[in-house]
Formats: structure tokens, C-alpha cells, sequence
């Protein structure tokens, strides 16, 4: 009998929901045996600070690159918002798969919309890309923190913490919790972030034999779209320390990147906002959309709302 593949896999319940998902999609497609080998990552155990303080998104990452470096596990199954801009060497995303509703979820008990919450209301979320456009659309609201996994910050809504809490709607749908999202957020209003509702498929460098078999399963309009808005935050040096949103849609053959950058400190600074479009073909094509994206919010003033140095 063959050596099944191995896939490192946080153990939450969604990042589970997504090993399989790759699992049975791989056993189906390939016939290949597929086993999973769930981790608890840092990023899992250190709920009571930001993570922009502790570190970023890489502690959620870290445990399963050192799986693959010891031949533990074969691939690693990513929320793709989640992976850093940049890979330690010897790893490559050898996929990107078709991305599910990427827009962020107003999830609350009691109201319907971002507009019926009364003046000051609480509202929760750790991420400095949300925060800043909340207060960009409610300057009133009071933002407080909220860490844990998806059912963990249910249950703290639940238990009266907030008023309103903010949370991807894929990982929602995924879980089939949809009937919690009170309302979407237009991507407008509110950028997702670059890569949400994606997933990535993290492998070592040098396993060539599978990087060939996952690239029959890369998506290519997620793909494309994925590195576009990947590449707007590579270009700031982006980090979830960087209050950036990067959202591109394919309308036809030219696909259109919203991009929005606010302060990490001064949180209620003025967004600075830009919007583009080209007709996009190939990998090359789409990071150089990222890049003129990145390039016109350092027009608009970008330097004074990144971190010095």
C-alpha cells in the first residue's frame, strides 16, 4: 500500500472543515490516501493580545512549516488571508482555491445592520483592516478586541460582550452558520482583506512531484485575483500590523483591485483609497496590478501611515 499524504492542519473547527475539504477533493480527483495531522498552532494558544502585537499571522502558520521541514506532513491547508506575504525559504503556495463569499459578516443578536447600532455601541474584532473602516463608516462605535476561533467568538457575542461582532462570512458558510450573518458588508464599504475566503496550499520547495499534481487544482480566477491583491500589501510591506484591504473583482477579462490603507496608530485618520484595472492574463500580470495599486496609495501619502523603518 502506498504512504498516504499527509496534510498539517490547525485543529479549530474550520480549519479542519478546510483540511478535509482539500482531503476528500484530493482522494476523489487523484485517488490518493489522505490522512490529516492536526496541530495547535501559537497563534491557537495566545488569545489575550492582538496579534499585530505578538507576532502577526505567521504564529498560525510557524508549527505546520516545521511538519513539512521534518517530513511529518506533506502539504499544509491555509485560510489564504492568514499566510504571510512572504514564505520562509524553502516553501511555496503550490495552489490557491476557489475563493467563497469574500466579504466581511455583521454577525449581533439583536440588530440587523451596521446602521442600527446605537451611538457608541461595542463592537468586536482584532483586525486593524476592519477596525480602521468601521470607524471610517461609524466614528462613534467603540471597537474592542475579540480573539479565538470561530465558535469562541460566537459564543462571546452570545454572552452579551458586544453589541455587534465583525467575521468573515466564508469561514460562517463553510461551517454552515450562515444563518448567523445578519448582513454582508458591500466590498465597497468594507475591503476585504488580500486572499479572504481563499484557501492556499502551503508545500516544500523542493516536493516537485506534488507541486505538480496541486497545480492541476489551482483556480485561476482566485488565483489571479489573489496574487493581485497579495501583491499591494507585499508592496507596503504588509503584515496584520498594516491596516490594508485589497479586494479585486474580474469584470470580464479586466480585473479591478480596491485597495485602502488606514493608520495603525491614529486610527480614525482619513482612509486613503485607490481603485484600478487591467486586463490580467498571468501571474506577472496580476502582481503588477498589486504593485500600481501599492504604488498610488505611496502617491496619496501612504509613508506617513506606514510603521518608520
Amino acid at each position: 500500500m502506498t504512504e498516504p499524504t499527509i496534510i498539517a492542519t490547525r485543529e479549530s473547527r474550520l480549519a479542519l472543515w478546510q483540511a478535509e475539504h482539500v482531503r476528500d477533493a484530493l482522494a476523489a480527483r487523484f485517488g490518493l490516501r489522505v490522512e490529516l495531522l492536526g496541530m495547535t498552532t501559537l497563534g491557537d494558544q495566545i488569545l489575550d493580545r492582538a496579534l499585530s502585537k505578538v507576532g502577526g499571522k505567521g504564529l498560525f502558520v510557524k508549527e505546520l512549516e516545521t511538519a513539512l521541514q521534518e517530513g511529518r506532513a506533506h502539504l499544509a491547508v491555509h485560510s489564504l488571508k492568514d499566510v504571510p506575504m512572504e514564505l520562509p525559504p524553502g516553501f511555496v503556495l503550490a495552489a490557491i482555491w476557489e475563493r467563497e463569499d469574500p466579504r466581511d459578516a455583521f454577525v449581533s443578536n439583536r440588530y440587523a445592520g451596521l446602521d442600527e447600532l446605537p451611538q457608541g455601541a461595542v463592537v468586536g474584532t482584532s483586525s486593524l483592516r476592519r477596525v480602521v473602516q468601521l470607524l471610517a463608516l461609524r466614528p462613534d462605535l467603540q471597537i474592542e478586541p475579540l480573539r479565538g476561533n470561530l465558535d469562541t467568538r460566537l459564543r462571546k457575542l452570545d454572552e452579551g460582550g458586544y453589541h455587534a461582532i465583525v467575521l468573515a462570512a466564508a469561514g460562517l458558510k463553510r461551517l454552515k452558520l450562515a444563518a448567523r450573518i445578519r448582513s454582508e458588508f458591500d466590498p465597497a464599504e468594507m475591503i476585504p482583506a488580500a486572499g479572504q475566503g481563499a484557501l492556499g496550499i502551503e508545500v516544500r520547495e523542493d516536493a516537485h512531484d506534488l507541486r505538480a499534481l496541486l497545480a492541476q487544482t489551482i483556480h485561476p480566477p482566485t488565483f489571479l485575483a489573489a496574487h493581485a491583491e497579495r501583491a499591494v500589501s507585499r508592496a507596503l510591506g504588509g503584515s496584520c500590523s498594516m491596516p490594508l484591504a485589497a479586494h479585486a473583482v474580474w469584470e470580464g477579462a479586466t480585473l479591478r483591485l480596491d485597495a485602502a490603507l488606514g493608520d495603525a496608530v491614529d486610527l480614525k485618520r482619513p482612509l486613503l483609497r485607490t481603485q484600478l484595472g487591467a486586463a490580467v492574463a498571468d501571474e506577472a500580470a496580476a502582481r503588477a496590478l498589486g504593485t500600481a495599486a501599492a504604488e498610488r496609495l505611496r502617491t496619496a501619502g501612504a509613508a506617513a501611515y506606514l510603521p518608520a523603518g
